[in-house]
């Protein structure tokens, strides 16, 4: 059901519904005017009679009149019935002096007694006269706005349509967005309501857009970056067609085998940034003990530094928990594990730590290495970024950092470049983390080289 149709059976509804709440209320208060008026109108009957002298014996009119709803019975005060206006009618025997509302076989009745004398005069009334009396009033009352109802359904429709004109406007500038056209929908001259919705729809135009642009930049930049790569491939698998010797086309094979290496480490690397570039779904996450996982990364890459002579351990670390992704933590700590072993040079350093700082879980691996060139501190975080000097010393794609910051930003943290006390390098990353600390401790620190 559409929202004009909705609101119009709505309204509809309210209307009638305080309608008949007013026809009851008319209703209600006619009928407490209607007893009023006819008890006033019984009292003043049975005053009429009052100096009517009455015989002995039942006195009944001959002929029974029509029309009339008021009933009278005259008793003597013996008990005997003197007259009795409506002999046919089944009006209460004796009632108490004064009002009284008596039941009867037709219903109930008003009756109105009083004492004259010897007699009693005794005035009564059906409840049911009073009642269609009261039903009148409030169906004269309700009457016209039942007429008038078929004509409030058009005004309501007719202004209802009009008030949803603005929706039908913005839906149609929605719907004139194009993936290579997400211009901010227009907001002047909205009404208050819609308001919210054109700035959360404008909002997740330029979120669109920011991720498309994001998309194609980084298809443009892969697609730059596996070309040297394969046309490497290419030459080196050439180079080992036309070798004349064995030693020739050993040395070709090598060769592409470790160009095939560096392309599959930078299509891994690829993919891993292709799947960090949109935000954590909730219920991919997950407690994440930090302690644990930075401990089992350092294990990882404990063969890797001895045979670099690199002493790689832990200084410090604290039992922190946080909600994020087991891999993408992983991951992140892994790359900051890899560049550092990768840029120190051999018998250099390597320091791990886990701390806490406030509501955050703070990471950082500082090394003996070059360092990074402060102007350069925020360069390097993007994607195939490698310094000019560095690039031609180290193999690399320059998307590890890229890819520790994604990772970071994705779980609602940061990463920061700055200089390490020896000199090198320290990377900091802070995440937010959940739970409670279970304690933190100064350790000795493993030696792996």
């Amino acid at each position: 059901m559409s929202i004009r149709a909705r609101l119009l059976v709505w309204l509809l509804c309210g209307v009638s519904g305080a309608v008949a709440l007013g026809a009851w209320s008319t209703y209600l208060a006619a009928r407490e005017e209607a007893n009023a008026l006819f008890d006033y109108q019984l009292q003043q009957t049975a005053l009429s009679l009052r100096d009517h002298a009455f015989a002995n014996g039942v006195l009944a009119p001959e002929v029974e009149p029509d029309g009339l709803d008021t009933m009278i019975q005259i008793w003597s005060v013996q008990g005997g019935q003197i007259y009795f206006s409506h002999p046919r009618s089944r009006m209460p025997v004796q009632a108490p002096l004064g009002y009284a509302n008596v039941r009867t076989q037709d219903g109930q009745w008003r009756v109105f007694a009083m004492r004259l004398g010897d007699h009693v005069i005794q005035v009564g009334q059906p409840q049911a006269v009073r009642n269609r009396l009261a039903a009148a009033v409030a169906l004269r009352t309700l009457w016209p706005f039942l007429l008038l109802l078929p004509l409030l359904g058009v005004v309501i429709w007719l202004t209802v349509g009009r008030g949803l004109r603005p929706l039908e406007e913005l839906a149609r500038e929605v719907r004139g967005r194009t993936p290579e056209s997400l211009r901010p929908l227009p907001e002047h001259a909205l009404p208050e309501e819609l308001t919210p919705l054109s700035h959360a729809l404008n909002g997740l135009l330029q979120q669109l857009s920011q991720a498309l642009e994001t998309q194609r930049a980084f298809i443009a930049d892969a697609a730059h970056e596996l070309r040297t790569p394969l046309t490497a491939l290419a030459l080196q698998a050439q180079l080992a067609e036309r070798a004349d010797s064995e030693i020739d086309r050993k040395r070709a094979l090598g060769e592409l085998r470790a160009g095939v290496e560096r392309a599959t480490r930078l299509v891994g690397q690829l993919l891993t940034l292709a799947r960090n570039e949109a935000p954590a779904a909730p219920d991919t996450r997950e407690a994440v003990n930090l302690e644990v996982l930075l401990r089992e990364v350092i294990g990882d890459y404990s063969a890797l530094a001895e045979r670099r002579h690199i002493d790689l351990g832990i200084t410090r670390s604290e039992a922190l928990e946080v909600q994020g992704e087991p891999v993408g933590l992983r991951t992140l700590v892994s790359n900051l594990i890899d560049n550092a072993l990768k840029y120190t040079p051999e018998h250099g350093r390597v320091d791990a730590s886990l701390l806490r700082s406030d509501e955050d879980a703070v990471i950082e691996i500082q090394d003996t290495g070059p360092g990074i060139p402060e102007a350069d501190h925020e360069r390097v975080f993007g994607r195939f970024y490698r310094r000019p000097g560095v690039a031609r010393e180290i193999s690399g794609s320059g998307l590890g950092l890229a890819i520790v910051r994604r990772i970071a930003v994705r779980h609602g943290g940061s990463a920061r470049l700055d200089r390490s006390p020896s000199g090198g390098l320290r990377v900091t990353i802070r995440l937010p983390r959940t739970g409670l600390p279970a304690g933190d401790r100064e350790e000795s620190r493993p030696h792996s080289g």
